[in-house]
């Protein structure tokens, strides 16, 4: 069983290219770095992710959760903060390297199968395996 941290990398698993803004080189939704997108038609374990700010940080919680290799999760996501949030399943370094991304592109939003952009008191989930 592997620990994810959500705060710290903002959850896990995706390759760098798929956040190329649009029209940029690499826009591309064809690999990721670890899992893959889930089946909606099969079972899922339910993990609720509320995301929220306090003292000008955004939130996650839960911050850590257990997933098992294989393992296909259904991310409920809700956004009970003030703010616009994104929520991407992406290593830390790939997470990292879009928040370099996303300072060149602030408008950018997501609706891929690896990352959902929330206006605040909206929800949404992913399936990801």
């Amino acid at each position: 069983m592997k620990l994810l941290s959500l705060a710290s990398a903002l959850c896990f698993l995706a390759a760098m290219p798929a956040y190329a803004a649009p029209g940029e080189p690499g826009h591309t939704h064809k690999s990721f770095s670890a899992g893959e997108p889930g089946n909606p038609k099969k079972p899922a374990r339910v993990v609720q992710i509320t995301m929220k700010e306090e003292d000008g940080k955004m939130l996650f919680a839960p911050d850590t959760i257990a997933v098992k290799k294989g393992e296909q999760i259904r991310f409920v996501i809700k956004n009970e903060g003030e703010l616009t949030h994104e929520f991407m399943l992406a290593s830390k370094a790939d997470n990292d390297k879009h928040a370099v991304l996303m300072q060149k592109y602030p408008d950018m939003e997501h609706d891929d199968p690896n990352g959902k952009t929330l206006q605040t008191k909206n929800a949404n989930d992913i399936v990801w395996k």
